[in-house]
């Protein structure tokens, strides 16, 4: 197959475009999918009680996003979007999927990026969280991934690797669809093992690794020096961020391997939190900052679903640039297999390649209207205007009444989302939920 060579924009130096592989070796591409991280809990988002400096030095060696959505504000669909470029919905799993072993989960005829980059000659690996499914063909080697390493359900003890929520006590550490015993060890350093493991054995062909982070989900297992570095914090914002900074010293650990085997340049290295953070009580209640948004994890408010989101290629993107333009994890698929050159396959896909965005902070958005769904909560948004059926703030940042069943806001007025304009605007009201009936239906049949 024959790509057009990359095109130098001599206003920026830098190069956007498929790349050319009779002169190039097609870039390694690395998917860094942290766990229940806060829409603001990065130092350069604004969490200025954080110390961060790897995640910081993603953001400025690339592109920081502001207006970046999780396509759920839970864990399984908003991996299988961002995998798929496809809604929830119509990728399968509009839901959590169970952590017990036996359990099905993201249907094995979706196809993944994993599956496109393999056939475009990459060797592909998953390491760390899975949470799409707990048989053969829907864990990662039957989802176009050569090798994994990690737990297939939601969460584990990072030392026990014990399925961490209730019983029975369920061990939740496998290497290539085979259960792997490494007690004691802490899964963040294991992540970063295998993760090396990985770029070295496969450092002379192009690769894809899915470094799928279960950082800073609970339980809130921080290091010694980070526990002592925040315990000047108050609970529970002391233990959350000693674990935010020890997932951000993993990631340092994991760019320091591309450094130190001369990869980052042909590295496209993506990074993204799976949506807002954690509320919950094994999470002691909180913990994580949403700065001006409201809403958490399980909610449609802009805390549930507006993550951190960079993307960094040298000499080959901007680097310390911002772009305020929504975008979306569905859109990761098409961007990646447009840099690289590799072929989509011939199916309906949500997401859209974010190049002209990174090309320009004047481009458009890709998204004039997107939405989202999860259980009977549902939200559309449409330019500026987002409206949120039966809403849940999960944070409690305010209370709902009976007439906030509907929930409509200007975010260009009201990024906060504090007042419900949904009574002064009844016939946008409207207009709005005819979009999503008909989204829900056609979602649906697909």
């Amino acid at each position: 197959m024959t790509v057009s060579k990359p095109r130098l924009f001599a206003s920026c130096l830098v190069v956007l475009a498929s790349v050319s592989h009779a002169a190039d070796r097609p870039p390694n591409v690395v998917i860094v999918y942290t766990d229940d991280q806060g829409s603001i809990d990065v130092n350069c988002y604004g969490a200025k009680d954080l110390v961060t400096p790897h995640m910081d030095r993603l953001a400025a060696e690339g592109v920081r996003f502001t207006q970046f959505y999780a396509a759920a504000p839970v864990c399984s669909p908003s991996r299988a979007a961002m995998l798929t470029g496809r809604v929830p919905q119509r990728a399968g799993v509009p839901g959590n999927v169970s952590s017990e072993k036996g359990k099905p989960g993201m249907p094995a005829e979706q196809v993944t990026i994993a599956e496109t980059l393999k056939a475009h000659g990459y060797a592909t690996g998953h390491v760390g969280k899975w949470h799409l499914g707990y048989t053969p063909e829907t864990m990662p080697r039957g989802q176009g991934f050569d090798s994994s390493f990690g737990h297939m359900g939601g969460c584990i003890d990072n030392w026990s690797h014990f399925f961490y929520w209730n019983g029975p006590n369920r061990h939740d550490l496998w290497r290539n669809g085979k259960e792997v015993w490494r007690d004691g060890e802490f899964f963040p350093d294991l992540m970063v093992e295998e993760a090396r493991r990985f770029v070295r054995a496969n450092r002379e062909r192009p690769f894809f690794l899915y470094w799928a982070v279960n950082v800073p989900h609970y339980p809130l297992q921080a290091t010694d020096a980070w526990r002592e570095k925040y315990a000047h914090l108050p609970a529970p914002r002391r233990m959350y961020a000693a674990f935010v900074s020890t997932m951000d010293e993993k990631i340092g650990e994991l760019l320091k391997t591309l450094d130190d085997e001369g990869l980052a340049e042909n590295t496209i290295v993506v990074f993204q939190s799976d949506h807002g953070h954690s509320c919950e009580p094994r999470t002691f209640g909180g913990g994580g900052n949403a700065g001006p948004y409201r809403g958490a994890k399980f909610s449609l408010f802009e805390g549930g679903i507006r993550v951190p989101a960079m993307i960094r290629w040298p000499k080959r993107i901007p680097a310390g640039e911002v772009r305020d333009q929504m975008a979306t994890a569905c859109d990761w698929y098409p961007t990646i297999a447009e840099l690289t050159g590799a072929k989509l396959p011939d199916r309906r896909r949500d997401g859209h390649s974010l190049v002209p965005v990174l090309k320009s902070a004047t481009a458009p958005t890709p998204h004039e209207v997107f939405h989202w769904q999860t259980g009977n909560q549902w939200a559309v948004r449409q330019g500026d205007w987002k409206l949120v059926g039966n809403p849940r703030d999960t944070a409690n940042v305010a209370p709902l009444g009976k007439s906030d069943k509907r929930f409509l806001v200007n975010l260009a007025d009201d990024p906060g989302e504090r007042k419900n304009l949904a009574a002064a605007h009844a016939d946008r009201v409207r207009a709005m939920e005819s979009l999503h009936r008909e989204w829900a239906k056609s979602a649906a049949s697909e």
